[in-house]
């Protein structure tokens, strides 16, 4: 019996099994910029009265033990939140910090798990003087951009205009977008070269770096002339200009022809507009020409390594002062005083023609002679010239007869006809007297049926000559009337 009582305690009276502790989640990896602050959490259940520590495997130092901190590092803190979580966390992250972190329950054996954490930098350019940033052209230049940062940084050289890269080796030219490496070298080069060259450093980590440098090549000055001839009427302003190319900057100056120096005033004011590093728009802007200002002007550019001039020629340009302008009179023109007809020719022209059997009549003003009359006996008309003044005097023989005059041609009957202005046909049997047309005269007709058909325009005041022919068929009905028109122009 106490054997079977035994056996009874043994069974119901057993100590239960210890359960150990377990990690519910895997430490996590890290990547953390510079800087910044990250935290492992490592969760642990059935802790009991096992305890957490921390440690950094790589170099086998202990952080931290429950809460108590171990490590002399105040950018290192531990927290629990009185369950099952435990945090280990990293202030202001450096390079150092990198390394595998552990999570450590001390039970037998050990029960841990790892996490790693890796610190990035982003690029940084260390600010480094370049040496031989400034060369002569044709000269050579090395710019050095050194970059730190983790990962390390890729660097590429642009041009921050825009423009490609200009690389010479062995007689042979490249042009190129962006240059990778350190160092670029710029051999043999040129004015166009010069300007800002950025160095850009990047390795995926943000922000992008760069660094500006300035290249700088020196020559002496030259000019371009824009125009070499410049006309301009008097009374009003002009403005010349120059096209400079320096480099150091050179000091621009105006000057005569005569080797006087021109400053600004009144009558001369002078501006400069960059094109670009080396290139200068060069203006001298001279108001209310006078005659005196039609001389030469040079501009002239000096540096400390040369003097370049260019020659500006000033000359003055005359305008016409009259232009054509329509008249109310149909079919005719006025013309610009300069370009009237000598009337002392017309007048010469018209005592010639006296010769002639013609009834000659004389006008104060007017338009242009009429044509002259027909001949019964030969079938011609006579010759219509141009008369005194501006009015022309008609002359000429017969009826039946068509006549020519500065508005065009008149075909009608008329019984009488008196113009203040144009110039008017005899007749000899008085059975038409068609006159020229009107000028700026006054016009009286009685008993006229006429019917204008302008054929051709001349200016006022320019001579005419009508030559009418008329040709009989043999059905003796039809009459064919044919003008040739002759008209002078005297200029």
């Amino acid at each position: 019996m106490l054997l079977a009582l035994r056996g009874f305690w043994d069974y119901h009276c057993q100590i239960a099994p210890e359960i150990m502790p377990e990690f519910l989640a895997p430490l996590e990896n890290h990547t953390v910029i510079q800087g910044r602050e990250v935290s492992f959490t490592c969760v642990v259940n059935h802790l009991q009265s096992y305890r957490v520590a921390w440690i950094k495997s790589d170099s086998r130092a202990i952080l931290a033990i429950h809460t108590h901190l171990v490590a002399h590092n105040p950018r290192l803190s531990v927290t629990h939140n009185g369950h099952n979580t435990w945090k280990l966390h990293v202030s202001n992250v450096q390079k150092n910090d990198s390394g595998t972190y552990m999570c450590q329950v001390n039970t037998e054996p050990m029960l841990s798990q790892m996490g790693y954490m890796t610190v990035v930098i982003p690029p940084d350019i260390m600010d480094e003087t370049s040496e031989g940033l400034v060369a002569h052209e044709g000269g050579n230049i090395k710019l050095r951009c050194v970059a730190t940062g983790s990962p390390e940084p890729n660097v590429t050289w642009k041009r921050e205009d825009g423009h490609k890269i200009v690389l010479r080796e062995n007689g042979q030219k490249k042009l190129l977008e962006k240059y990778e490496g350190e160092q670029l070298e710029l051999t043999g080069v040129l004015r166009q070269e010069m300007g800002t060259y950025l160095c850009i450093a990047s390795n995926g980590i943000p922000p992008t770096v760069s660094k500006r440098y300035a290249v700088n090549v020196q020559f002496q000055p030259s000019i371009k002339v824009t125009n070499h001839v410049v006309g301009a009427p008097v009374t009003k302003n002009v403005t010349l200009q120059c096209i400079v190319e320096a480099s150091p900057q050179a000091m621009n100056t105006w000057f005569t022809d005569k080797g006087e120096k021109l400053l600004p005033n009144d009558k001369y004011s002078m501006s400069e507009a960059p094109i670009n590093h080396y290139s200068w728009e060069m203006n001298l802007t001279i108001r209310s020409l006078d005659k005196g200002d039609f001389v030469g002007y040079v501009c002239s550019s000096e540096n400390a390594l040369g003097k370049a001039e260019g020659a500006v020629r000033l000359q003055e340009l005359e305008l016409a002062r009259d232009v054509y302008q329509t008249t109310s009179a149909p079919g005719t023109q006025s013309r610009p005083n300069d370009l009237r007809p000598n009337r002392k020719k017309q007048q010469q022209q018209g005592s010639k023609s006296s010769r002639r059997k013609f009834s000659q009549r004389h006008h104060d003003s007017g338009g242009g002679g009429g044509g002259g009359g027909g001949d019964d006996d030969d079938n011609q008309g006579g010759l219509g010239v141009g008369g005194e003044y501006d009015g022309g005097q008609g002359q000429g023989q017969d009826n039946e007869l068509l006549t020519s005059s500065n508005s065009g041609n008149s075909l009608g009957h008329s019984s009488t006809q008196t113009m203040d202005g144009g110039g008017a046909s005899g007749g000899k049997n008085g059975h038409q007297r068609v006159g020229g047309s009107a000028g700026s005269g006054n016009q009286q007709q009685q008993q006229h049926r006429n019917y204008d058909k302008p054929r051709s325009s001349s200016y006022p005041g320019s001579g005419s000559i009508g030559i009418m022919l008329r040709a009989t068929t043999s059905l003796g009905s039809l009459q064919m009337l044919a003008m040739i028109g002759i008209a002078s122009r005297i200029l």
